[in-house]
């Protein structure tokens, strides 16, 4: 399966598990991506949600042939569930980078209460050069978490950015040699697992509540931009190139 998921001892683990495309996201795994945070939440055996890749890379975002083949038509369209279900999760949300986090493998973290990554991690959000715009409201998220400048300069040049620059600007909690981030990550979530869900889903409401508005119109705004962008002759161009590339 291309998203792995599993629940025990409270903990309900999702992992990318597409290696030979290093886990690029298809519409279809968007959907269970959306499904498990869904069905989770409402699972009282879930205490808390884990999202991790493989051994050597988290995920490099976007399959674009698929995305080119299926692209985002509207809220109901598997990409937004998605971000909508991750951005408005309440129960803890912890992440594992091991490798490469292109695109939306960088955004989405910014929506989770706690992020490790090994010291091999790289982070990217290459959106202009592909011609479009930022997504997962991370056009404010990331300036409120690393400066504007610092911000400006990973959305606008879309350059990859090492594990320690990503702990810098508050995006990564710890930095932890490969073998251990997975296990480091588990250990965090039963610490999290053994503790009463009601204070945990109360604490993360009240520092989440300032900015659920504006994520929600910033994201919606995103997409009007995103879906436009997307139909543009500049993105046409750069996705043919890109593919060309991989060829």
């Amino acid at each position: 399966m291309s998203i792995a998921t599993s629940i025990e001892n409270g903990i309900c683990r999702i992992g990318f598990n597409r290696p030979d495309k290093k886990n690029a996201i298809t519409a279809a795994m968007y959907q269970a991506l959306a499904d498990a945070l869904v069905q989770g939440g409402k699972d009282e055996d879930v205490k808390v949600f884990l999202i991790h890749g493989t051994d050597d890379c988290f995920t490099a975002g976007n399959d674009l042939q698929d995305f080119l083949m299926n692209p985002p038509q509207g809220d109901a369209s598997p990409v937004f569930q998605f971000l909508h279900a991750i951005s408005t999760a309440e129960k803890p949300l912890v992440a594992a980078v091991s490798g490469r986090a292109v695109g939306v493998g960088t955004t989405l973290l910014m929506h989770c209460d706690m992020v490790y990554a090994s010291e091999q991690s790289k982070f990217s959000m290459p959106f202009a050069q592909l011609g479009l715009c930022p997504e997962a409201a991370s056009s404010y998220l990331f300036p409120a978490l690393a400066g504007y400048q610092r911000a400006a300069e990973a959305l606008l040049l879309g350059e990859s950015f090492s594990a320690s620059q990503a702990q810098e600007m508050g995006l990564v909690n710890r930095v932890l040699e490969a073998d251990q981030v997975i296990a480091y990550a588990l250990g965090q979530c039963s610490k999290l697992a053994a503790l009463p869900s009601t204070s945990l889903r109360t604490t993360k409401m009240l520092m989440k509540k300032g900015n659920a508005k504006v994520i929600a119109e910033r994201m919606a705004e995103e997409g009007i931009h995103f879906k436009a962008l997307l139909n543009a002759p500049e993105a046409k161009a750069a996705f043919k190139a890109f593919l060309q590339k991989a060829a």
